[in-house]
């Protein structure tokens, strides 16, 4: 069902005729995300700019049964942010304010449409550290880290969003503004509802404030590549590593198909006659920095590494690291069409689980490109493709299938960081179960009763 001219009358009323629009035109950015082959167009797009504003719009949707989707940079990869049908594009972008940085406490409060690189210059700028940066850090917002619990390069030692988030300030579907949370270390008065709403896409409510935990900024940091004619032996290295009780703030890898296409659209001196590369960094004091970068050095070297380089100032670290986060724009100029997934397993199964990744795409003839976390067992196969084969498009969709089949079987998960929404909720049942479903079922009623916040997700 369409919104109707007069519950666009009322939104307009609430957040100003200059922010609500619903010409074709103005709506087409607003009708994908970052995951492929999916579109929707809204029928309307609203600017919150206050959480007033977006309490009252949620009365309004809750009394007239209107879907809302919420939506920052729109930068998903799950299709969480897609228009429902007859929905209201709820878009919290022009939130964008940094309230406070307190030192003292070690805490950061943001409106949810601040960019995560501004929380991170916000913090450094305050000598202090914001870890988690998922690879979409320069424009993805806040609030939809939190509602994806979004991961990044440095979670395998930093871990991810959910351990940043002190507090929240929600929104719920009824309008009624909620806070939970506070700047304290340790508090366990009643259930921990701020972790309820963390990773709940959107569906629980709509994430208005952010209190984030930050750290002490490392005094140093080191950074080494590593090329291997065999994954194997990446992935043994990173064992070894493991087991030499380093933890390295990042420890990613790129399989042949990357980083050929990384070296071609960064041009950083990548080689190109190995099977995988390791991105391997560490910091912290400067002396337990250069001892753990020797003793990553020396287990590459163990494994067969054929070359390992060791950046020689932050400089070619920074430039190095930037080149595996543009693995996805590398991969992205190959075809027309380019769908990234993340299938996790644990680590002890990972060069299994891409020589799988590889056997399939042979299976189903599709071209692959593989890399990820490593150090945390998180892979991205990336099949380059293009949406307007459709037969082609079956292929990916059973490549995918078999995937995540293979995922579940070894142990692992469906998404490591990029969350369920429509993109994997035909997978979610066979990986949570029964039980959980049916909990998750009725969470999702007794918060939203008449099923407004952002209807089709996650499951239906």
């Amino acid at each position: 069902m369409a919104l109707t001219e007069n519950i666009l009358r009322r939104v307009r009323e609430i957040v100003g005729r200059d922010h609500v629009l619903t010409s074709r035109e103005d709506l087409i950015p607003y009708s994908f995300d970052g995951t492929a082959a999916l579109q929707s167009l809204p029928d309307a797009v609203a600017f919150a700019r206050t959480t007033h504003e977006v309490a009252a719009v949620l009365r309004l949707a809750n009394e007239t049964g209107t879907p809302i989707v919420t939506r920052g940079s729109g930068t998903g990869l799950s299709g969480g942010s897609l228009p429902s049908p007859g929905a209201l594009i709820l878009c919290l972008a022009k939130m964008d304010r940094i309230i406070e940085v307190d030192a003292a406490n070690l805490t950061l409060l943001a409106e949810s449409g601040v960019t995560t690189v501004n929380i991170a210059d916000a913090a450094s700028a305050a000598g202090l550290f914001y870890p988690p940066d998922p690879g979409s850090m320069k424009i993805s917002t806040i609030g939809g880290n939190v509602a994806e619990n979004s991961g990044g390069l440095r979670g395998l030692k930093y871990g991810i969003t959910r351990n940043y988030v002190m507090g929240l300030e929600v929104v719920l579907p009824d309008g009624e503004v909620l806070w939970t949370g506070n700047k304290c270390v340790k508090d366990v008065a009643g259930y921990s509802l701020r972790d309820l709403f963390v990773g709940s896409e959107g569906t629980l409510g709509v994430i208005t404030r952010v209190l984030l935990k930050l750290l002490p900024r490392p005094a140093a940091k080191k950074t080494l590549v590593a090329t291997f004619d065999q994954m194997d032996k990446a992935a043994q290295t990173v064992s070894d590593i493991i087991a030499a009780k380093i933890i390295p703030c990042t420890l990613e890898f790129l399989d042949r198909t990357t980083i050929r296409c990384v070296e071609d659209f960064a041009k950083v001196g990548l080689p190109l006659d190995c099977e995988a590369l390791l991105l391997m960094e560490t910091d912290g004091h400067p002396a337990a920095v250069e001892e753990e970068a020797a003793q990553m050095e020396a287990c590459a070297r163990a494994n067969g590494a054929m070359d390992v380089r060791i950046a020689k100032d932050e400089a070619e670290g920074n430039r190095l690291a930037a080149a595996r986060r543009s693995a996805f724009s590398a991969l992205a100029r190959v075809a027309p069409t380019t769908i990234l997934e993340d299938a996790t397993v644990p680590r002890s199964e990972l060069a299994r689980m891409i020589r799988f990744v590889d056997q399939v795409a042979r299976k189903y003839r599709l071209r692959v490109g593989t890399f990820g976390h490593m150090g945390d067992g998180n892979l991205h196969p990336t099949f380059l493709t293009d949406e307007r084969n459709h037969a082609e498009m079956e292929r990916v969709h059973e490549a995918f299938k078999e995937i995540f089949d293979e995922a579940i079987r070894l142990g692992g998960t469906i998404t490591g960081e990029h969350g369920v929404g429509v993109a994997k909720k035909g997978f979610l049942p066979k990986f949570a179960g029964d039980a959980s479903m049916r909990v998750m079922r009725e969470l999702r009623r007794a918060l939203d009763p008449r099923g407004i916040l952002n209807p089709g997700k996650m499951f239906d």
